[in-house]
């Protein structure tokens, strides 16, 4: 019962990051908080490794652009996009488009790795996307025909397609790579990157001027939102599979409303509600895998889940 009690703290902790973002918006530079976010999170990342590894593994030649490409998609470009988006819209609405991840992976899957998909998989990638485009336009779908997207549905859309392209790359990198090793790696990249336009927006002119509750978020987002719910969400894929520990992600969009309406007071429009609805079915049916293919390890779905095959192969002979 352990196990279930942290992945549902997982997901909390991960619609969490929406609501310390939000935060932190009009606060802190977007490249200032995605630095100080990776800051803190390379240094608990690099305490964990040594816990586990007992060392800093080393990267051969033919790692190291992999890795770039991931610390410049998953932490430089996903988190500009991130904290610069919520500047724009509300945490909930940006939770929903983001929750379309598992979708357009599932597609490029398809296309690029020659994964299958079944009807039921293809009936959610449509729910989905219905419901990402009825909470993008505040359940107005034809104002796509006129560009009815604003600055902040575009740019959490690029979180999307940062994450998209991290998952996929991933996929890759980690038939050679541990989970961690590779996120670690990751994280210092994405940082090191980070460190010059933050520091172009005022970041060590402004260390001092930052409020308690900024230094919070950015706490939150590196320790929880970043390290423990990345841990505690490959601890529950080794125990009890990518498949069940996949299935609590879904709790994060509708966590996510839920919290920015009493946290961030943000209105629970019944657009934002029945968008969430269709978001959540789609992943959850796109998710599923045929009875046939229960054994194989299914496409990496939510950002954090972009590991789930080489985990379970690797965590086959650790099983509890």
């Amino acid at each position: 019962m352990l196990v279930y009690g942290k992945l549902l703290m997982t997901a909390f902790f991960w619609c969490g990051t929406f609501i310390a973002g939000r935060a932190l918006a009009g606060h802190v530079a977007p490249f200032s908080a995605a630095f100080l976010r990776f800051a803190v999170a390379s240094v608990f990342l690099l305490l964990f490794l040594l816990r586990i590894e007992g060392r800093i593994p080393g990267l051969r030649k033919n790692q190291v652009i992999p890795i770039l490409i991931l610390g410049m998609t998953g932490v430089f470009a996903y988190n500009f996009f991130f904290f610069k988006g919520l500047q724009f819209i509300e945490a909930g609405r940006a939770a929903v488009i983001i929750a379309n991840n598992p979708i357009f992976i599932a597609l490029l899957s398809a296309l690029l790795f020659k994964e299958r998909l079944n009807r039921v998989q293809m009936a959610g990638i449509l729910l989905s996307v219905a419901g990402a485009v009825y909470v993008v336009t505040r359940g107005h779908p034809l104002q796509l025909l006129s560009g009815g997207f604003g600055p902040g549905e575009l740019l959490i859309f690029g979180c999307v397609a940062s994450w998209v392209t991290f998952s996929l790359v991933g996929k890759t990198v980690l038939k050679t790579l541990p989970p961690l090793t590779a996120i670690f790696f990751a994280a210092v990249v994405g940082s090191l990157a980070l460190f010059l336009p933050a520091c172009s927006e005022g970041l060590l002119t402004n260390l001092g001027r930052y409020r308690a509750v900024d230094w919070l978020s950015i706490f939150y987002l590196g320790f929880f939102g970043t390290v423990a719910g990345f841990v505690w969400y490959y601890d529950g894929i080794r125990k009890i599979g990518p498949t069940k520990a996949g299935l609590f992600i879904n709790f994060v969009p509708v966590s996510a409303v839920i919290l920015a309406f009493f946290v961030l007071r943000e209105p629970m429009t019944t657009s934002l509600l029945l968008g969430t609805l269709l978001v959540v079915t789609g992943v959850f049916l796109t998710n599923r895998r045929a009875p046939a293919a229960a054994s194989r390890p299914h496409a990496p779905g939510r950002p954090e889940s972009a590991y789930a095959d080489s985990l379970k192969n690797r965590g086959d002979n650790t099983r509890e």
